[in-house]
């Protein structure tokens, strides 16, 4: 990215991009607020060791306008944010003060944006951030937090899988289907449990060799190397770990029916789209299937605070919206990742209208 940030919150359709420097805490951080028309801005706080300013401000830009899509999609009152914080995410020595300092930031915003672990971070980093400041959200459950929203964000991904299951072979049943899940931590880790419950095959793959024997242990999973597991034939592919791994290598050797998984960007580039069609396969739109997290945080900001059945309800609703969308994309022609984009501004814009009609 070059240094034009206006031009490029242009582009993207930014409100706000904050930029905070605290050198006697080591506090270099940016904080990126894309839309808040339905609500308050939520996104976590990555916690990264940047080649450059310019790749950690595309990070914040970029994960920031896909926040702004989940929630829309997943009927969040709630606007896309995030924050990257410009260090190594091993750090100890100094960590609790830069997140206090950090906290500080976000009091400033006032609450146009609320910050959550994400890479890097913790709930315990969000809990240091909790002693001064109430716009970070993911904290404890002993202490009426969300705490985990891994196994919240595996429903979410089980039920989407489910529902295209059922659009491609005409049944929900996932007795005997094949699933290749590339990544079991903690997000893939769940996700299995309620696939073997399931009654189905499992193929999985990871770096964490004893992420891979549990899952062999406790599932029946088969386990293949990580580079092998494009060569499974099977009939959903799940990727739940890195991004991009539906790209021009892996898409000639795919043998799947369907792509279903948690990971963020899970196609390299809007090049992929065809590809994928050609090879007649069903795409699941990642920032939709994946959103059962974001609702288990933003839930600590509902009326009486988180409420596991407002929760798994809403969760539950990824199966319906999967099919909208898949529905929506036969009807206007397009891919299902760029029809989940059109819905999600479609609810914002019917929104901003009407706050604009009530004035």
């Amino acid at each position: 990215m070059d240094k034009k940030v206006l031009a490029e919150a242009e582009k993207r359709g930014h409100e706000q991009v904050v930029f905070f420097h605290y050198p006697q805490v080591g506090l270099k951080a940016i904080v990126a607020i894309h839309n808040t028309v339905l609500g308050p801005a939520l996104g976590g706080c990555r916690m990264r060791l940047y080649t450059d300013e310019g790749q950690a401000l595309d990070d914040a830009m970029r994960l920031s306008e896909g926040m702004t899509y989940k929630s829309s999609m997943a009927g969040l009152d709630l606007g896309g944010g995030k924050s990257v914080l410009i260090c190594d995410p091993a750090m100890s020595q100094g960590r609790r003060e830069m997140f206090l300092q950090f906290a500080q930031c976000l009091n400033h915003l006032n609450g146009r944006y609320i910050t959550a672990e994400d890479m890097g971070t913790s709930v315990e980093d969000v809990m240091v951030m909790r002693e001064i400041t109430k716009f970070a959200a993911g904290f404890a459950q002993d202490q009426g937090g969300a705490g985990d929203p891994s196994p919240w964000t595996a429903r979410g991904v089980f039920n989407a899988l489910r529902a295209g299951v059922e659009r491609r072979f005409g049944t929900r049943d996932l007795k005997g289907k094949h699933v290749a899940v590339q990544g079991v931590g903690h997000v893939g880790f769940y996700l299995l449990k309620h696939l073997h419950e399931s009654g189905c095959k499992l193929t999985v793959c990871d770096t964490n060799a004893a992420a891979l024997e549990r899952a062999r242990k406790d599932f029946g999973a088969t386990v293949v190397d990580t580079d092998a597991i494009y060569d499974v034939e099977c009939d959903v592919y799940s990727p739940n770990a890195v991004g991009q791994t539906v790209n021009p290598d892996t898409i000639k050797r795919l043998k799947c029916s369907v792509i279903a998984g948690g990971a963020n960007n899970q196609l390299l580039d809007s090049a992929m789209y065809k590809e994928v069609t050609d090879r007649k396969m069903l795409y699941c739109p990642d920032f939709v299937i994946n959103a059962g997290g974001i609702i288990s945080v933003g839930a600590e900001y509902i009326p009486g605070g988180w409420n596991e059945k407002w929760v798994a309800e809403r969760v539950e609703k990824i199966y319906h919206t999967i099919h909208t969308v898949l529905d929506e994309s036969e009807r206007r022609n397009k891919f299902p990742e760029v029809v989940a984009v059109e819905l999600a501004k479609e609810r914002i814009k019917a929104t901003e209208e009407k706050r604009m009609g009530a004035k």
